[in-house]
């Protein structure tokens, strides 16, 4: 029996964990077992912990409690804390998802220490060297020793950067967790009769007054009826610059996963800066305004259900004006058996 090292530590990867680590614990139980370690960086009861009640995973075998703070100092402190447990612990693999300071600071630990390192989610560009979340996916890209990518462009990325050993196309995990979860969730959620659903948290926009300023005056503008489940970081810094959105715009705290799901299903299409709702607002096969200036996902873009808007005011406003096209939603994303595939490989 193998022995795997999982990290996570924000709240996409609580559920990218959900699907490989219920896998682990049933049908693979004889092929591998699984340490999970949460670093602790969202720490939000909301964003953390419910998690893994709704999701029915185990709770995480250790909790680091590191919380928020300057990115070096918070991948510092992870990557001492990741590296005695890794010493302790001897495991055949380190999992880790996506790319989070988390993750990086995961993949550095163990690479430096010989062990395997495993990304799932790997290969997504954006070319975008200012996004922290930018340099931790190549970097951890590259200290890896199984990379499994969710669509033909991750690969062909890896490719051109000369990745091409223990590369594999598995579809997106998320896909797997959508399917799944959509099924068991009985939860309701009032709601407007016509609303769009509005996710606002990546720090391009947030770190920006003028395109905080601007997005926020866009979707006020609108008229269209919000919900805007609203990270306390940026609900922070909206009131440091004075900034409220008008009374269309109904600001909640953070939801939970099925909450996120049903708010999904019943929209009538999404506004957000995040890369995980990006591919959601597709597996619910609703038209997607992306508040950025580029993207991962550029199949959603080419299939046109996608449009970047940045945080330009009045293509923001436009977008709107043109959610009621006709869309197409190819398959691109995989058949929702992504955490099969991951697992056959690695057994």
């Amino acid at each position: 029996m193998k022995k795997i090292v999982t990290v996570i530590g924000a709240r996409p990867q609580f559920v990218k964990a959900a699907v490989i680590s219920r896998l682990i614990s049933s049908e693979y139980s004889k092929y591998f077992s699984e340490i999970l370690i949460h670093t602790g960086q969202h720490y939000d009861e909301n964003m953390s912990a419910v998690f893994f009640e709704e999701m029915q995973i185990p709770l995480p075998d250790i909790n680091l409690e590191i919380g928020s703070g300057p990115h070096g100092q918070m991948t510092g402190r992870m990557l001492e804390a990741i590296e005695k447990i890794l010493l302790k612990e001897k495991p055949d693999f380190l999992l880790v998802y996506g790319d989070t300071n988390s993750t990086i600071a995961g993949a550095l630990a163990a690479s430096k220490l010989h062990i395997p390192v495993i990304h799932v989610e790997a290969g997504l560009r954006s070319f975008n060297m200012k996004m922290p979340e930018e340099q931790n996916r190549i970097l951890t890209d590259h200290l890896s020793s199984y990379l499994f990518c969710p669509t033909n462009t991750a690969v062909n990325n890896l490719t051109n950067e000369g990745i091409t050993q223990g590369v594999y196309k598995t579809g997106d995990i998320m896909l797997d967790a959508s399917m799944f979860y959509r099924q068991k969730n009985a939860i309701t959620y009032k709601t407007p009769e016509d609303f769009m659903l509005i996710t606002l948290h990546r720090a391009e926009n947030t770190d920006d007054p003028e395109r905080l300023r601007n997005i926020v005056e866009a979707l006020s503008e609108s008229k269209k009826n919000g919900i805007l489940p609203l990270h306390p970081r940026t609900k922070k810094t909206l009131a440091l610059h004075g900034l409220e959105f008008a009374q269309n715009i109904r600001v909640v705290n953070p939801v939970s996963f099925f909450e996120m799901l049903k708010l999904e299903e019943q929209c009538d299409f999404i506004v957000t800066d995040s890369g995980g709702v990006q591919k959601e607002a597709y597996f619910f096969q609703k038209a997607c305004i992306t508040m950025r200036d580029q993207t991962e996902w550029i199949e959603t873009i080419e299939s046109g259900s996608n449009v970047l808007v940045g945080a330009d005011k009045q293509k923001i406003l436009q977008a709107i004006l043109d959610t009621n096209r006709p869309l197409k939603f190819p398959d691109i994303f995989g058949n929702g058996n992504s955490g099969y595939e991951i697992l056959d490989a690695l057994k």
